[in-house]
């Protein structure tokens, strides 16, 4: 795109910071080779996915590439016999998976071009120095007094923004660094305010902030031209890395871990809270703190990229402050983001995991106060403290500033309304965001309880409980159906027995043998009061027994001289006529 083109209608800004996820769902073997199926997502949304297929030498062409990093990746080994066989395939998978989850969770690996472009194809496929040089290219066209000395590859984190060496002709000993970039999701301000801003950012004067040469902007991207610094960026100081090296390269696996001294601590950390306060008091939105963002010139730190919120493009720890909803002003997000890097200033590398549950011994008690009220879970639930807050603490109340340059940041009015809107719609984007992952996060959790084996067990004995109970009453049920039903039998057929105001008694003969029938039941209670209640019926067992007595009294009592004689004729001899 030609640096004065404007970008489609419509155009989809990609967040580069949106986490993808891999994984492989299947493998299918060719004539020579073996290919696997891999299912990538964009963020939570199962929609926002997409598949690849990748053979095992893409995988090491990748793993080629990323060995600038200096990190130990584990790619499975080669092997040129038996690898088509099922077991291998099957086993090879698992490495290959275990691969994808390592680059996929490293917060730079999973940020660099080259991961991007292996999982999402379609959305990288741009060479994007190409187009920075074509802009270029435009811009010196109108302005013949610059000139290119080299590119610097890589050296930023970002895949859209694209750094190249300058000098002034007349002055060809002073170095200066072009940073070009393409426009980001974040992008609120009209095209008329954004060129003004961005303009405007040369016009800004403050001990603690690097000082801008020159900037412009179009409809699609941003160019800013500012002093280059053989000392580097605090980053390289703690990492103890060339300024020109690749970003990769620079900070993935530093030599030899060691944070700064207690006093460089207190003072770079007081320089940049003193100007964080500044920005937000001026309603200018920053967001983008990291120690790469902070050049020194001395001892002296100065930030840099203030044009990147008014770009609208994300901010490098944006993947960890989305998980908390408490962080969700860009206040907030500076103060986390001092958080991390007053960590790498401490410790000489990240932390491991966010939120932090300890910390390793620090020069100082009050330096471990300060973490503790900005990365602990405790911190992230409660919200973080304030820019005021933090300078008022012990660690950074007692240093002393001497630079006495006075700063100078004038904004008008409208292009103030303008920013916090801007700012407004960037914080409701994020908060929506953290809604999202909130939601999905419950989900999860409640799936994995429901899928456990103890939730499980749970389910099961509550199951059999309920099988019993509904077992138990069916029967119950039942029975008393089938005792109703012998009920109104035994009314029906012996009613005249089963009065109780007249049993029939039964026979006595036989009683050595026979089982006496059972008590006749007490006279009911003279006059009773009137019920509304259903009469219940008489129990049949009396009757029942004293028709059993009766039967067996005639039985015993039969006797057989009683009987008349009866002529029998016999039929059964044949008969011939």
């Amino acid at each position: 795109m030609a640096f004065m083109e404007k970008p489609p209608a419509g155009k989809v800004l990609l967040d580069d910071t949106v986490p993808l996820t891999a994984q492989i769902e299947a493998s299918q073997s060719l004539h020579s080779h073996t290919e696997y199926i891999i299912r990538v997502q964009r963020g939570i949304s199962a929609e926002n996915s997409w598949q690849i297929v990748r053979r095992y030498s893409d995988f090491d062409l990748l793993n080629n590439s990323l060995q600038i990093s200096t990190l130990s990746l584990p790619l499975p080994p080669k092997k040129l016999i038996g690898n088509m066989e099922r077991e291998f395939i099957a086993e090879r998978q698992k490495g290959l998976q275990t691969y994808l989850d390592v680059i996929t969770s490293h917060h730079i690996l999973s940020n660099c071009e080259l991961v991007k472009k292996f999982l999402d194809p379609n959305s990288y496929s741009v060479n994007y120095t190409e187009i920075a040089l074509q802009h270029v290219s435009m811009f010196f066209r109108s302005e013949p007094k610059w000139e290119v000395v080299e590119p610097l590859k890589d050296i930023g984190w970002r895949i859209r923004k694209k750094y190249f060496l300058m000098k002034i002709k007349n002055q060809p000993k002073e170095r200066l660094m072009l940073s070009w970039a393409d426009l980001g999701p974040d992008k609120y301000l009209s095209d008329k305010d954004l060129q003004y801003a961005v303009k405007l950012l040369s016009s800004c004067s403050h001990p603690y902030i690097y000082k801008i040469t020159f900037a412009t902007a179009n409809e699609s991207s941003a160019l800013v031209i500012r002093p280059f610094s053989e000392k580097g960026t605090l980053k390289d100081l703690i990492y103890k890395a060339k300024p020109k090296d690749p970003f990769l390269k620079k900070y993935c696996n530093p030599k030899k871990i060691q944070g700064l001294e207690l006093q460089q601590i207190k003072t770079y950390g007081r320089q940049i809270l003193e100007v964080l306060k500044f920005l937000h008091e001026k309603g200018f939105p920053y967001g983008h703190l990291h120690a790469a963002n902070v050049m020194l010139d001395g001892d002296t730190c100065k930030l840099l990229d203030l044009e990147n919120s008014l770009l609208g493009l994300p901010s490098f720890y944006r993947s960890y402050f989305s998980q908390f909803r408490k962080i969700n002003t860009l206040e907030s997000i500076d103060v986390h983001c001092f958080g991390h890097l007053l960590y790498e200033m401490t410790y000489g590398r990240p932390p491991d995991t966010i939120p932090v549950d300890s910390f390793p011994p620090a020069p100082s008690v009050f330096v471990v106060s300060v973490l503790e009220s900005i990365l602990t879970c405790e911190a992230m639930k409660n919200g973080m403290p304030t820019v005021s807050r933090l300078l008022q603490m012990p660690l950074f109340s007692d240093v002393l500033l001497t630079n006495s340059e006075k700063p100078q940041f004038k904004v008008p009015t409208k292009l103030k309304e303008a920013l916090k809107t801007s700012k407004e719609c960037i914080e409701k984007r994020l908060t929506e965001e953290q809604k999202l992952i909130h939601q999905h996060r419950r989900l999860t959790r409640a799936q994995s309880h429901h899928g456990s084996e103890e939730e499980k067990k749970k389910r099961k004995i509550l199951a059999r409980k309920k099988s019993k109970r509904s077992a138990y009453e069916s029967g119950e049920e039942h029975s008393a159906k089938y005792s109703n039903s012998n009920n109104s039998a035994g009314s029906g057929a012996s009613s005249p027995l089963t009065s109780p105001s007249s049993p029939t008694p039964p026979s006595t003969a036989g009683a050595s043998s026979i089982p006496p029938a059972p008590p006749p039941p007490p006279l009911p209670p003279a006059a009773p009061p009137p019920s509304t209640e259903v009469p219940m019926q008489p129990s049949p067992q009396p009757a029942i027994s004293a028709s059993r007595g009766a039967l067996l009294s005639s039985i015993q009592n039969f006797q057989k001289g009683t009987l008349k004689k009866t002529q029998t004729c016999d039929y059964s001899a044949p008969r011939i006529s």
